[in-house]
């Protein structure tokens, strides 16, 4: 796996522990989509439509950890040296930042017998730090192990919906975007966390809308988009050693161009250089990506 970008700044957890996991929606309004090549529809309900919220995580997956199989993901745990301790899971939860606390107690309440919940101590003094105290490599392999149990997956997804994909959709709704927007509000708030700093998307937002008003105030949306993807790409050059920006110039941007507005497939992108290809919708039930002979990774 390539090392990959220090992607946000430390979070505080928002989570309420008390608020019960919410179901995944399973079905959109209006939706139908044929299973045959070439007879889908574009689905009209935005990137919470299951289908579309898959190509999202394939989206995500291919900047983050160079595949489409989101799901392999689940297992993943490293520290990638961001200071921000471990980097784990499917959107990469950090110990340092509170959104990997927040995954673990989240899967011992579901599950109070479980490899990771002996850590839990030691998350909570690690929080807001990149420190590995009382971590180390017993709660790597914890972690490991606990990717093959639905419990744990199920708390890396709530997790997911809560803090990112949820709160994202919503204000890209409200901002009249549509499904791309919607993408690019997600991904942004993944990379970049959903606070004010400079470089949060709070900052983000903020610049674009000084350069472009949103849909709905008014604006054009490729503009307001082509604003918020300038202003995203001012972030990652100051947030990151690398300041590699292709997530927005050979991914959003290519769809953008395209007025691909409802991120239809087929989609065909890059990240970090490597190519990638989306060619019809993904069935969220069934679907596992596999590589393609001549290289990009194709579903």
């Amino acid at each position: 796996m390539r090392d990959r970008p220090a992607r946000r700044k430390p979070r505080i957890a928002r989570r309420n522990p008390r608020i019960a996991r919410r179901d995944l929606r399973i079905a959109c309004a209006g939706l139908a989509v044929a299973l045959t090549v070439g007879a889908a529809r574009t689905p009209e309900d935005g990137l919470d439509c299951p289908r579309v919220k898959e190509v999202a995580m394939e989206l995500v997956a291919s900047a983050e950890n160079s595949t489409l199989d989101w799901r392999s993901q689940y297992q993943y745990i490293e520290d990638i040296g961001d200071g921000q301790g471990y980097t784990g899971g499917i959107i990469g939860f950090c110990s340092g930042t509170g959104d990997m606390l927040e995954v673990v107690t989240l899967y011992t309440r579901h599950k109070p017998a479980n490899p990771l919940a002996a850590f839990l101590p030691a998350l909570r003094k690690v929080n807001g730090t990149s420190s590995h105290a009382g971590l180390g490599d017993p709660f790597v392999k914890a972690w490991k192990a606990a990717a093959a149990d639905e419990a744990f997956q199920a708390a890396q997804e709530e997790e997911r919906d809560h803090v990112y994909f949820g709160p994202s959709v919503r204000r890209a709704k409200a901002d009249g975007l549509r499904t791309l927007g919607q993408f690019i509000y997600f991904d942004a708030t993944v990379m970049h966390g959903n606070g004010d700093d400079r470089n949060g998307f709070g900052s983000i937002r903020k610049n674009a809308m000084a350069k472009a008003k949103p849909p709905a105030l008014g604006g054009d949306e490729a503009a307001y988009l082509n604003a918020f993807l300038d202003a995203r790409k001012a972030a990652i050059k100051r947030a990151t050693v690398h300041g590699n920006t292709s997530r927005v110039d050979t991914e959003q941007r290519v769809f953008l161009n395209e007025r691909n507005f409802t991120l239809e497939p087929p989609l065909r992108w890059k990240t970090y250089g490597d190519p990638y290809e989306i060619r019809n919708w993904p069935s969220p039930e069934a679907h596992r990506p596999t590589a393609s002979p001549s290289g990009p990774t194709v579903t």
